[in-house]
């Protein structure tokens, strides 16, 4: 469980991770805070990486979904300082785990591109969303790649969901 200063430090990971390419995910302080403050709930599943010094260095959560078969990803945040050195990894293999152990066999996430980090950035992806979407190429470090090495699969996309070009690419992966 995180006390206060796990609480405020996954909030502030929250906030450094995504201020470039999501900078409309958690703008404040107060709105990482919210987000720590919901994934706290203990229907949920909260997760964090701290190193020696009780320094949170990154933080996972997820939500329960479709009657507990599936669990949604969301979000997951590791601090700027300590991102590439597999804290990433590790804390999304321990999520499943976590799922796993509640009966549930797969899990889900999306990975909004809201700033040119894929192909699809800037298309629109009607009439022809299927065929776009089996062409996606990476253009500047989307986590769909990370996800990927993890095992994930590309299961679909939200064409426009922030914005028109914007999509959310939905991913999946079923656990063993």
């Amino acid at each position: 469980m995180l006390g206060e200063s796990g609480r405020q430090q996954a909030a502030e990971i929250l906030v450094a991770a995504f201020k470039h390419d999501y900078p409309e995910s958690w703008p404040t302080l107060g709105d990482g805070l919210e987000e720590v403050d919901e994934a706290l709930d203990s229907k949920r599943i909260s997760r964090a990486a701290v190193d020696d010094e009780g320094r949170v260095l990154g933080w996972i959560g997820g939500i329960e979904g479709y009657h507990g078969h599936a669990w949604e990803l969301h979000p997951l945040g590791v601090h700027p300082d300590f991102q590439g050195q597999g804290i990433g990894t590790k804390l999304v293999r321990d999520f499943e785990q976590q799922v796993l152990t509640r009966g549930a066999h797969t899990v889900y996430l999306g990975s909004d591109d809201e700033t040119g980090q894929t192909s699809l950035t800037g298309m629109d992806l009607y009439p022809d969303v299927l065929n776009n979407l089996a062409n996606i190429q990476d253009v500047r470090r989307h986590p769909f790649v990370f996800y990927q090495k993890l095992g994930y699969v590309i299961v679909g996309v939200i064409p426009d969901a922030n914005g028109f070009g914007k999509p959310d690419i939905l991913m999946a992966k079923r656990l063993k």
